[in-house]
């Protein structure tokens, strides 16, 4: 473990020192239209640090860009709480998000979007290109060494806040930096929206220890069409453009990306030397057609409440699993499931708090993950006890969440919804008494314009009931999930290569 200081301006020092090791005018941070010189960064970020004094929360609602990159660093210069805000929040999961953590400031190139939430939040100025909103609030009870409140994807409609220290923070970055020291990354491209933790820790702070240049530019510049969406050619001209040597995907955008690159006879662009997977569980056959094209894709794993990345793949030291896990998290197998230490996790927004001296310096966090650990120190993840979904596209979604909105639905008398590790959700449908397939789309439409877009119903097929009597359900007529899965497994195979295949076709 690193015995760095528990203290956000600490840990800024730290990563600006980065900086100051470098000439001035070296370039270090560039975005779809502008540069950021060594001298330069440095200086914005102790503008805006000064600038920000007075705040408790900061929020940040912004697509990709250097402004981005700033307000982060400023954060933790002025050692003010950052609530990094996903784009592909809905309305009311970004109004829990401000409410739930008091946010008394907001960053942002949307402002629409936050004063449509209508919690009082006016404009007062600009920074770097993004306005700044602010409110009176009363402030929220923060487990203490709160550095940012990194909130969930949206596993249910109210997601959780975790609260992380800035010291087990900066651990996951200099642990990240070391396992790429040798790989000689001279630049690196923010591919993923910057406020999910792993692209904000791994692919801003390691590139910033390292001494790489950081590259970011709009995510629709990068493909991304909205949170379920993406074009690959749009990435390979800008991954080319860049001349970025690492990256971060998830399983999805590799998935689309290697296949476009295979479909046109391409090669990817030859500076690459490390493509990050994770969110995800990832296919091995995947990673094989990436390394097949050119994409040296290795898989990783981590959790927001773990500060992010924990394990990883990398040239000569690659494994079927999830990789060796990094020096600065302690992972043992108990009764099946992966636990983890580290010093990031300080607990939930919400939650009741600990006196501090309860409090252990390395807190040990239960997974969920099931897993174990082979004979050359490699985790392998082997399924999870609870019934969480994640995505192709690293989205997380509590299957209950959906089936409570389908179960509203009068045409609807059972459902259950599938989709880990497929770019989408589906569901199995069993209609009640006298509702018709008719009825049965009419009931999706009106829950999808309820959920955000990475949690909507995108396949479905009518179902036969699930009973005790069939096997599929337990004799309280609670559905059994595994079995229906087995059962129905070709069906839902059939419905997601026929929408890939229109997919193709559009």
């Amino acid at each position: 473990m690193s015995s760095i200081s528990q203290t956000p301006q600490e840990v800024a020092a730290r990563l600006l020192d980065a900086l100051s090791a470098r000439r001035p005018d070296a370039v270090v941070l560039r975005g779809d239209s502008q540069t950021w010189r060594a001298a330069e960064l440095q200086s914005a970020v102790d503008s805006l640090a000064c600038g920000l004094a007075g705040t408790r929360v900061l929020a940040v609602l912004a697509d990709n860009s250097p402004a981005w990159v700033i307000a982060d660093l400023a954060a933790l210069r002025a050692g003010i709480v950052h609530l990094p805000l996903p784009g592909f929040f809905s309305p009311s999961q970004l109004a829990h998000a401000l409410t739930q953590t008091a946010a008394d400031t907001v960053l942002t190139d949307q402002p629409a979007r936050i004063t449509g939430l209508g919690l009082g939040f006016a404009v007062v100025g600009k920074a770097n290109g993004l306005l700044r909103m602010q409110r009176t609030t009363p402030e929220a009870a923060l487990p203490p060494a709160t550095a940012k409140i990194s909130f969930t994807s949206g596993s249910t409609g109210a997601p959780r806040g975790v609260c992380l220290s800035a010291a087990g923070l900066l651990d996951t970055a200099v642990a990240v930096a070391g396992c790429f020291a040798d790989l000689a990354i001279e630049r690196h491209l923010a591919v993923l929206p910057l406020s999910l933790l792993l692209e904000n820790s791994a692919g801003v702070h390691a590139p910033l220890l390292l001494g790489a240049e950081i590259c970011v530019a709009g995510l629709q510049t990068l493909g991304w069409r909205g949170m379920a969406g993406f074009d690959p050619e749009a990435l390979q001209q800008a991954v080319a453009a860049s001349g970025a040597n690492s990256l971060i995907v998830v399983p999805e955008l590799l998935k689309m990306w290697s296949t476009h690159l295979a479909a046109g006879g391409q090669v990817a662009a030859g500076a690459l030397r490390h493509v990050a997977v994770g969110g995800a569980r990832v296919a091995p056959a995947l990673l094989a057609r990436a390394r097949a094209v050119g994409l040296p894709a290795y898989q990783g794993y981590g959790l927001t409440e773990c500060g992010s990345v924990l394990s990883l793949n990398r040239p000569g030291d690659d494994g079927e699993g999830v990789g060796r896990p990094l020096p600065h998290v302690r992972v043992r197998i108990a009764d099946g499931e992966v636990l983890v230490g580290t010093r990031a996790f300080l607990g939930y927004v919400g939650d009741e708090l600990p006196p501090p001296t309860t409090v252990p310096p390395l807190s040990e966090f239960a997974t969920g993950d099931l897993g174990r650990l082979d004979g050359n120190g490699h985790l392998h993840l082997e399924g999870r006890r609870k019934n969480l979904l994640i995505t192709s596209f690293g989205r997380n979604v509590a299957p209950e969440w959906p089936e409570s909105l389908l179960l509203a639905e009068p045409a609807i008398a059972q459902a259950v919804v599938f989709g880990d590790g497929m770019p989408w959700l589906s569901a199995l449908l069993v209609a009640a008494p006298g509702a018709d397939d008719g009825a049965l789309a009419a009931a999706v439409a009106r829950v999808n314009a309820r959920l955000p877009d990475y949690a909507r119903i995108v396949g479905w097929l009518p179902a036969a009931p699930f009973s005790s009597d069939n096997g599929l359900a337990t004799g309280n007529g609670r559905p059994r999930r595994s079995a229906i899965l087995h059962h129905h497994a070709a069906d839902l195979a059939a419905i997601h290569q026929a929408r890939e295949a229109s997919d193709v076709l559009s």
